[in-house]
């Protein structure tokens, strides 16, 4: 009997079987993998949460991203108290648009969920009776002319806010809706409510700020922010995805 020849091609890859095959499929499938990224806060957020969004959008091979919203502080112009020796306005507004340029560049296609932080600005010129005309957008602004800022989104059924009334727990179950939602920057994780003929989820996605910021100030005392970010995948499932600090 004549031995079999062994292929001259280098390049042909073995075929996939098992759990290898379903996990191929998996993450090659049409379906939406949201990265949902937290609350920035910038200019007063960590330099490593970048990197650990990153690396959690690589490794579940996400093709959207939302940001949740706040992704600027706007401390110098707070409602509540500001500390007289942070920046000015012009240099903070600055620093968080060059800190914010490097998301941009990674993610040049996003929505952005506009949060009370962002609005600040946007709500001191209403009630300074300051007509629309004279404000300009906020991708104009931020310098980010391709980023979506809406007040939510809607992915796969999913409701994405930036969320100031409640928890998303407490939505998704008065609602019977999966929703997605930061501002409370202590608490990450998923919950889910099964009802007769539905299965929704509500995601608290976490944060990252940086803590020990002037601006976190009041965060100094009681508890620590929850540092993670977050993925939806297929309108189904929702991972919370902490950083190891």
């Amino acid at each position: 009997m004549g031995t079999k020849k062994k292929s001259k091609n280098k390049d042909v890859r073995p075929r996939l079987q098992g759990a290898k095959l379903a996990s191929f499929e998996f993450f090659n499938n049409k379906e939406s993998r949201v990265l949902v990224i937290g609350d920035l806060h910038a200019p007063f957020d960590l330099d490593s949460y970048f990197d650990h969004c990153v690396e959690v959008y690589e490794r579940y091979n996400c093709n959207r991203v939302v940001f949740i919203g706040d992704v600027i502080d706007n401390h110098y112009s707070s409602y509540h108290e500001t500390d007289a020796d942070g920046m000015g306005g012009g240099q903070e507004l600055e620093l968080a648009i060059q800190r914010l340029q490097r998301y941009y560049h990674r993610w040049p296609d996003a929505h952005v969920t506009v949060g009370n932080h962002d609005r600040i600005i946007m709500r001191k010129a209403q009630s300074g009776g300051v007509p629309k005309e004279w404000v300009k957008d906020y991708k104009e602004v931020l310098r980010t002319p391709n980023w979506k800022f809406v007040t939510d989104v809607e992915i796969d059924d999913v409701l994405y806010i930036h969320g100031e009334a409640g928890t998303a727990k407490t939505k998704a179950r008065s609602d019977m809706r999966s929703t997605v939602q930061g501002h409370l920057h202590t608490q990450a994780y998923t919950e889910y409510f099964v009802g007769a003929n539905s299965r929704v989820f509500g995601c608290q996605v976490g944060c990252g700020i940086d803590a020990k910021s002037y601006a976190m100030a009041y965060m100094k005392v009681g508890k620590k922010p929850a540092i993670g970010c977050a993925v939806v995948l297929g309108g189904k499932t929702a991972v919370n995805e902490l950083m190891v600090l």
